[in-house]
């Protein structure tokens, strides 16, 4: 790994200043490299919206060959996630996309789905979400005292935090 250490890194515009300050972020020993395990979140970081599928790609197309230390190097990184964003690959979905996939949950038109009902959807169809990013949903979404998901409320609290 000591190779690594010695591998330029050019940043030739202001994208790739917020990738790698996005990357650096997770980058503990300062040699410009992180864990695979930090992808996803570092991609998540950058604003984007990957499956576990593509969090996978980006590890295999970023890691270098042949090595068994678990780690991706900025220089690979870098122009890989560069066009990814370029690409407008792994964006958010639209809120009227999101409002629209609350509305056929909501199939009593009551403007709200309760945490539990959300929480069995969210564990059981498509790609399956871990408990702490249900955590993390939760924590916004849900009203305390009713534990309701008010849609409408709360996709206006993701506009304003975008």
């Amino acid at each position: 790994m000591e190779e690594y250490f010695d591998i330029p890194v050019t940043i030739n515009d202001d994208l790739e200043r917020k990738i790698a300050d996005a990357f650096l972020i997770f980058d503990h020993h300062g040699q410009k490299t992180v864990d695979v395990r930090e992808i996803g979140s570092i991609l998540r970081y950058l604003g984007m919206v990957p499956t576990e599928q593509e969090v996978s790609e980006t590890i295999a197309e970023t890691e270098f060959a042949g090595d068994a230390s678990g780690t991706v190097h900025l220089s690979k990184f870098l122009p890989y996630v560069k066009n990814l964003l370029l690409e407008r690959r792994m964006e958010p979905s639209p809120i009227e996309k999101l409002l629209e996939a609350f509305q056929v949950l909501d199939y009593e038109g009551k403007g709200y789905v309760t945490k539990d009902f959300m929480a069995k959807i969210m564990m059981e169809e498509g790609e399956p979400f871990s408990l702490e990013e249900l955590e993390e949903m939760f924590g916004c979404a849900v009203d305390s005292s009713t534990n309701r998901i008010s849609y409408e409320y709360y996709l206006n609290q993701l506009i304003h935090d975008i």
